[in-house]
Order: C-alpha cells, then sequence, then structure tokens
C-alpha cells in the first residue's frame, strides 16, 4: 500500500517542487562564503525494514480504525537510499536524500473496514500497499569539530510522496498524499580512530497534528582512496491525526552503506 501522510500530512497548496526550488536558492545564499574546501560525498545505503506499527484510519473522522501489518506483514522488506552531500566550505554542507519505500501484501482482516468510500470485508483476503517515500534537501551548519567530536545543525526541507491502498474483488481505494514538510537536523560524530568513527544523525518535526523523526546510529570505517563503509540501525516514526486522515507507523531499518568521497 501507498503511504505518505505518516509524517505530518498538512497539505501546502503550492506545487513542492516549487517550494523545494526556492528552498535550494535560499541556501546557496546562506551558504555564500569564501571556499575553504570542496568536496562531494556520494552515498548508498541498503538493507531491511520492518515495522513494530502501522495503524490506520482514513477518514481520520469516519473510517475504521485498523492495523495494515494484517495485509502487509511486519517485514523485514529491502530497501535502498542514496545520499549525495556538498560540502561548500569546512563549516556548511548541503545533502541530498533519494528515500523510496514501497512494501505490500495480502491477508484478511480481522474484522470488516470502512476505508473512504468502501467497506472491505473480513471474510475474503484483501492486498494493502504502504508507500512512504521522501526526497529531502538538508542544509548544515558545522558549529563544533575539535578532538574527537563534531556537532552540527541544521533545516531540511522534505517532499513526501505517500499513498495507502486496499483491493478487494475488484475494489480498490488509494489515499495518496503529496506535499512538503520542514524538518530540524542535528548531526553528531564521534572519531574513534583516525579510520573509524560514530555518527548519530536526525531530523525530525512536531506539530498539534502530527510528528515525524527519522533517526540512525552508524559505524562509520575510511577504506582506501575516499572509500568508506558504514552499518548501523534507523528509525522512522511518525504519523498525522486529523479529519481527513490518522496514521501512525514505527518503522526499523537494519542499514549497511558504501559511500565515496572526492
Amino acid at each position: 500500500m501507498r503511504y505518505e501522510s505518516v509524517l505530518l500530512a498538512d497539505r501546502d497548496e503550492r506545487p513542492p517542487h516549487s517550494l523545494l526550488l526556492r528552498a535550494v536558492l535560499i541556501l546557496l545564499l546562506v551558504t555564500t562564503s569564501p571556499l575553504q574546501a570542496e568536496q562531494f560525498d556520494l552515498r548508498l545505503e541498503g538493507g531491511s525494514v520492518s515495522s513494530s506499527r502501522n495503524d490506520v484510519r482514513i477518514p481520520g473522522d469516519a473510517g475504521t480504525r485498523f492495523d495494515l501489518r494484517e495485509l502487509t506483514g511486519n517485514g523485514p522488506d529491502p530497501y535502498v537510499r542514496f545520499y549525495g552531500t556538498y560540502e561548500v566550505n569546512d563549516r556548511h554542507s548541503l545533502r541530498l536524500t533519494l528515500a523510496p519505500l514501497e512494501v505490500e501484501g495480502t491477508g484478511r482482516l480481522s474484522r470488516d473496514v470502512r476505508f473512504k468510500d468502501e467497506v472491505f470485508t473480513a471474510d475474503a483476503p484483501v492486498k494493502g500497499t504502504y508507500q512512504f517515500s521522501t526526497y529531502r534537501l538538508t542544509y548544515r551548519w558545522l558549529f563544533h569539530d575539535r578532538e574527537r567530536w563534531r556537532w552540527g545543525v541544521g533545516a531540511a526541507a522534505l517532499v513526501r510522496d505517500a499513498d495507502i491502498a486496499l483491493e478487494q474483488a475488484g475494489k480498490r481505494q488509494s489515499r495518496d498524499d503529496l506535499g512538503l514538510v520542514p524538518l530540524a537536523h542535528l548531526y553528531g560524530e564521534y572519531r574513534v580512530n583516525d579510520r573509524a568513527s560514530l555518527i548519530l544523525d536526525v531530523e525530525g518535526a512536531w506539530s498539534p497534528m502530527g510528528r515525524a523523526v527519522d533517526a540512525g546510529l552508524m559505524a562509520e570505517y575510511d577504506l582506501d582512496a575516499g572509500w568508506y563503509a558504514r552499518a548501523g540501525y534507523r528509525t522512522l516514526e511518525g504519523g498525522a491525526d486529523n479529519d481527513d486522515v490518522y496514521t501512525f507507523a514505527w518503522l526499523h531499518y537494519a542499514q549497511a552503506a558504501i559511500g565515496y568521497r572526492f
């Protein structure tokens, strides 16, 4: 099932791509300063994702609340992410994150469910699809870089592309959502030695209508000639609660990555 409103489902009437372009221009202006270093960092991340929660009620004020995992299962399912980072100088950087995610499965509901304009019954199999794909531009200011510790803060513009869908006996209903969400960003790094580091990377936001957090804890090891490897854990948790939609999910990622700096 496709799903995107799991993170702060407030819609913006302006096109998301227009808002993202404005964010790019603002960030470029903010980071304009004499260049001390120019470095690109490309990273491919993959692994497995599982869920410990995926509650849905659509519409939020009149639908039936159910656990989508009855249809899609808990996982694990494969996933991939791509990161591209440009270090403008020693203190400022921009990062692009492409994080597609879609899982689906067929199962039986524990009770009849009203989902949008249809009732899906418990006496026959139902196919569920969950999509929660995000595309982000993150600005980071590194305010501390001494000895073994590095700390940075910033902000991200997230474009979410989400959808939840149910299918049964020729009938289908879906609830998609496309919008832009601002997130706060926190970065921490502890250098264990010349080659190994521990990294904390968090992005999140909260509002009266919902919340979102994407947090990862990783170990990194520098290889030769600009290459490095990472492994760790990531969690994505959030949701929205309003008249149009009620969705809350908690996802867990076992991740490994390979990257190249130049």
